[in-house]
């Protein structure tokens, strides 16, 4: 019996601790074996884990299904404190029409072509970065995460929401501090000190930021937000919490994708070759680095009235937990799922998740990943400097640190 697996071997009473699996540093063999033994599987008390992906995506677009949690499940993860309130106000938390209303305010920014319009900008950034890690490596040796993979997509949402560059080392530590509370599926006392801490710090700085906006109105989402407080279409402690929800969430999952990526170049030289002989290939790469391994592992959905899955009729008040990076996996949909292939085509990941909460930033978080890979590869040669450092938070998967030895073309 594995770490993640609890209770006697019959599939009636088997039970999936997700919290050890979302914490194993390779999940994909237990994600393998989890989809051979049912399409749905008991979790903790409450919980039913949905391994494959047939199911995965159907329930992504399943509108019966509700992300819209109680406050009581909030406080039960996360405690009383500030981050509890947070998370009931913010879009990826709300149902319609709430959701609609709030998806409507943020999302204009981060439409395919808003998006689009900053790939020149994006590029200069990824450039100045890169020189900055040339001129400051160690012996040749740079940490991607140090020096592109965090700086990157922090410098790019401060840009859309109107916030000083000069600023993102003094905000990134509190959204980290966020983002441990909002991943982990349990928390300690300590994390959940941290995360109240993160929530508090944000809501006044971005306050601050949303007030002075409402005055002096620029061509920035939080002066976009501002207008909408003063218009009444949502409420002011609303906006500044999913200013706060879109700082973290801006970052996170491109921060995540970009250090993969590298991770999986460095260890994987063939498929490297081929995107520096066919640079084209670089978006199809950037697809695949996010179906390999998932930035995001799960997301939950609560059941509002009787839903069937795998022939298994779930009741009300059970939580679905649907095991992305698992359903990414499935060698049902994917042929050889478990190697990456920068060519692979089509890839219909469920990385960004589906339906109505489909990842706000999905189309900035691509573009962020081509752009970066495309000017690191036309740059510079790289190599594994050191073996890659892990670190898995919850349901955010990444690394502490991935080194490479880039050497100029």
């Amino acid at each position: 019996m594995t770490a993640v697996e609890q209770g006697s071997t019959s599939p009636g009473t088997l039970r999936h601790d997700v919290d050890a699996l979302l914490a194993l540093d390779d999940p994909y063999p237990t994600f393998a074996r989890m989809r051979a033994e049912g399409p749905v599987l008991r979790g903790r008390v409450g919980q039913w884990l949905v391994p494959r992906y047939a199911d995965v995506a159907t329930l992504l677009k399943d509108r019966s299904l509700s992300s819209d949690f109680p406050e009581a499940y909030h406080r039960m993860k996360v405690g009383d404190g500030p981050t509890a309130s947070f998370l009931t106000r913010v879009v990826i938390d709300r149902d319609p029409p709430d959701h609609t209303a709030l998806r409507h305010l943020v999302g204009g920014a981060f439409g395919p072509g808003q998006v689009r319009n900053l790939e020149a900008r994006i590029a200069e950034l990824v450039d100045g970065l890169l020189d900055e890690a040339v001129e400051r490596a160690d012996g040749g040796a740079v940490d991607m995460l140090e020096f592109l993979a965090v700086p990157l997509p922090v410098l790019v949402v401060c840009e859309l929401l109107g916030l000083p560059a000069s600023e993102w080392t003094v905000v990134r530590p509190h959204a980290t501090d966020l983002t441990v509370a909002v991943g982990e599926v349990a928390l300690d006392d300590e994390a959940r000190q941290r995360g109240d801490a993160a929530v508090t710090w944000l809501r006044e700085y971005l306050g601050a930021v949303l007030r002075q906006r409402s005055i002096s109105p620029q061509d920035d989402l939080l002066s976009a937000m501002g207008a909408a407080v003063a218009e009444g279409t949502v409420g002011f402690d609303e906006a500044v919490d999913n200013a706060v929800f879109l700082f973290f969430a801006g970052f996170v999952t491109t921060t995540t994708l970009l250090a993969t990526g590298c991770a999986l170049l460095a260890d994987h030289p063939d498929e490297l070759r081929l995107l520096v002989d066919d640079p084209s290939l670089v978006p199809s790469a950037v697809e695949e680095f996010l179906r390999f391994d998932a930035p995001v592992q799960m997301a939950t959905r609560l059941v509002r009235t009787p839903v069937v899955v795998g022939g298994r009729t779930i009741r009300p008040g059970r939580l679905l937990m649907l095991l992305l990076g698992s359903a990414n996996r499935d060698e049902t949909r994917f042929e050889r799922p478990d190697r990456l292939d920068v060519r692979r085509r089509p890839n219909s990941h469920v990385a960004f998740g589906g339906g109505m909460h489909h990842c706000l930033g999905a189309h900035l978080a691509r573009l962020q990943g081509a752009v970066a890979f495309s000017r690191m590869l036309a740059r510079f040669s790289l190599a594994p400097a050191d073996p890659p450092v892990r670190r898995t938070t919850g349901m955010f998967r990444t690394f502490e640190r991935v080194t490479l030895a880039l050497t100029p073309r």
